[in-house]
């Protein structure tokens, strides 16, 4: 069984929650997803992911 990452770049962050680098930035500038720097690479904690796509509404709640 694969372990987890415990953190992605940004484009992989995007990759794994099916959306655009456009809107995992919007998410970042807003705080409504955490990242972190490491230098000047900037991480995206997997649980910080998880809970940012688990916080999205419904797509009942969206229509």
């Amino acid at each position: 069984m694969a372990k987890q990452p415990l953190a992605y770049s940004r484009t992989e962050a995007a990759h794994m929650a099916c959306c655009g680098l456009t809107t995992l930035h919007e998410a970042i500038a807003v705080g409504a997803l955490r990242a972190k720097k490491l230098g000047r690479k900037t991480l995206i904690m997997s649980d910080d992911l998880e809970a940012w796509l688990n916080s999205l509404p419904s797509a009942k709640e969206a229509a």
